[in-house]
């Protein structure tokens, strides 16, 4: 089967024989996949400078079974040129998106959302907020879509100024669990989740217990190299 040139992301590479490569991508239109770039690594390869991670492309291949060959590229939009904590943030993101993504199952609006979460990277927005909302979508398309917006036990909306018990795989509410694990959240933490507008450091640590416990879910026991990663980059800028 022949796909023709469309968006896609190059999330990984690694070498393959003397002169190829092996791309992991994600796809707009057809969601995670493997390629085989043929002879990339040749001197004369004139596509090997494209096939660069956070820079957007138009890729086109053939697929038989589970891996695909490579049969065009071009360039398609910006070069994220991310460093430090945002390239580490990029590194993290495209991790979970080869750990918990099935293949060929399309997912646009994560698409979008991941481009959009490069985008604002290179802006120097805060990068702990952009995670958060990543793996917020990345939740959604996996089918675990968070309650943010209502207590689900009473039904009544969320109120700021109330503390609410977050059960894992059923949502908020005000009275402690008995038998289900949770995280405690504010009620200005949940409204600022449901409108992906949190800002305040608090409400930025209650979030990522959230989805990192969330998470934790899918992701089973092995780590993940990019938070190694960073704990590595964090002791370096410490000295």
């Amino acid at each position: 089967m022949k796909i023709a040139l469309h968006p896609c992301y190059i999330l990984h590479q690694r070498h393959y024989r003397e002169t190829s490569l092996i791309l992991e991508v994600f796809s707009r239109n057809n969601g995670k996949l493997t390629l085989v770039a043929r002879g990339a690594k040749k001197r004369n390869a004139g596509t090997s400078p494209l096939m660069q991670i956070n820079q957007k492309l138009n890729i086109a291949w053939t697929i038989r079974g589970e891996m695909g060959t490579l049969t065009a590229i071009e360039a398609a939009g910006t070069n994220y040129n991310l460093g430090g904590s945002r390239l580490i943030a990029a590194f993290y993101m495209n991790e979970l998106l080869m750990r918990l993504l099935h293949k060929y199952e399309p997912h646009q609006e994560l698409f979008d959302t991941y481009e959009n979460a490069l985008r604002l990277l290179q802006q120097s927005f805060n990068e702990e907020a952009i995670l958060r909302v990543f793996e917020i979508e990345l939740l959604k398309s996996l089918g675990y879509g968070l309650v943010f917006d209502h207590d689900v036990i009473s039904g009544k909306p969320i109120e700021q100024d109330k503390l609410y018990f977050y059960q894992i795989d059923f949502g908020p509410t005000t009275t402690p669990p008995q038998d289900r694990e949770y995280v405690k959240l504010s009620g200005k933490t949940l409204i600022a989740l449901a409108q992906s507008a949190i800002q305040e450091p608090y409400q930025l640590q209650e979030a990522k217990q959230l989805t990192r416990r969330i998470l934790k879910n899918y992701l089973g026991t092995k780590p993940l190299a990019s938070r190694d990663l960073f704990s590595a980059y964090l002791k370096n800028q410490n000295g």
